[in-house]
């Protein structure tokens, strides 16, 4: 039988293939004794058909992922049970994202989507609707979290940055930061995989309290090392810490509400204004940021500009969600001195 992916669309040489054949088997009798040699274009099924086709027992389940941190949760819960993919590579900012063919046609042949949700993911509306799976079962990490309205508080730097497009509608969605948040988005990707592949729960079931009792361990982590620096409050230029900066009492004044990989002169003196407000003690960059103007900001300051990880770029491992995390306490702490 030819492959399924050549049914989506025979090139020429597939047409001249078929042709070859037909003529081959009235030749010889119509010998029917090669199955590979009875499939014609007609009988290839459509990407939609395959999507929709039962899963036997030897195959896994297909699951495709949005951005870095629902990867590594996912993949942390399935193991290898399930054929777990990523949409976002992992160096990419997925909020700035725009989808790509090679996404619509793993969304089409998935069984799974497993996303973040709180609006972050914008692109996923119309590559959804564009690769016409309606078997697709999709799991939102963040159901049951209540959201984060405002950053507490934010100041932007222009009426045009209060107005961007980036702006969170449903909420701040970076729920993954919060140690105790991610236990949830695990629990909420570990019943949702179950619900779509109910033999193997006891894999999920066992994968998921493995990583959520890390999650617990990180959690007693940052609770006895930040206790020593109540009210610690830290200047970002991503508003990407709310949550971690709630749990453990500390106050993140955003000045930039999403990462910017060059600072306009407004955002400096927005930030010399800010750190004079609040008597800020420490200035965070986002990883992975070259910015001349924050270094010499920083002097001007006399805070040493350092960086905090959101974790929506780097290591596809499981374990490097820990890795991050407890560099992010180490800085925090060393900061809020």
């Amino acid at each position: 039988m030819i492959p399924t992916h050549i049914g989506r669309k025979l090139g020429r040489q597939g047409i001249l293939s078929v042709i070859a054949l037909l003529i081959l088997s009235t030749a010889s009798g119509c010998n029917q004794s090669n199955t590979n040699q009875g499939t014609n274009a007609q009988q290839l099924p459509s990407v939609q058909e395959a999507a929709s086709t039962p899963l036997t027992q030897s195959e896994k389940t297909k699951v495709v992922t949005t951005f870095l941190p629902i990867y590594l949760f996912t993949k942390a819960v399935a193991g290898d049970v399930a054929d777990v993919k990523l949409l976002v590579p992992p160096s990419t900012e997925v909020h700035d994202y725009q989808a790509t063919p090679d996404n619509v046609k793993a969304i089409a042949t998935a069984n799974v989507l497993v996303k973040n949700g709180l609006g972050l993911e914008g692109f996923l509306k119309d590559t959804i609707k564009n690769a016409q799976n309606p078997k697709l079962t999709e799991i939102d990490a963040s159901k049951g979290i209540k959201p984060l309205n405002e950053i507490s508080p934010v100041e932007e730097t222009t009426k045009e940055e209060k107005d961007h497009d980036h702006e969170h509608a449903e909420g701040n969605p970076h729920v993954w930061l919060d140690p105790v948040l991610a236990k949830q988005q695990v629990t909420n990707i570990r019943d949702g995989l179950i619900a779509a592949d109910p033999k193997n729960q006891a894999t999920y079931e066992a994968n998921a309290a493995a990583y959520i009792q890390q999650l617990d361990s990180l959690n007693s982590e940052f609770q006895q090392t930040l206790q020593k620096t109540p009210n610690c409050t830290f200047v970002t230029f991503h508003d990407a810490f709310p949550y971690l900066a709630q749990r453990y009492k500390l106050q993140q004044v955003a000045v930039v509400e999403i990462p910017e990989d060059q600072l306009s002169p407004q955002d400096v003196q927005n930030t010399v204004n800010v750190v004079k407000k609040y008597k800020v003690k420490a200035l965070f960059s986002e990883a992975g940021v070259d910015n001349k103007l924050l270094a010499s900001l920083s002097k001007d300051l006399k805070l040493t500009l350092r960086t905090l990880d959101s974790l929506e770029a780097g290591q596809t491992d499981p374990q490097y969600y820990f890795k991050a995390m407890k560099a992010n306490l180490e800085t925090l702490e060393t900061a809020c001195k």
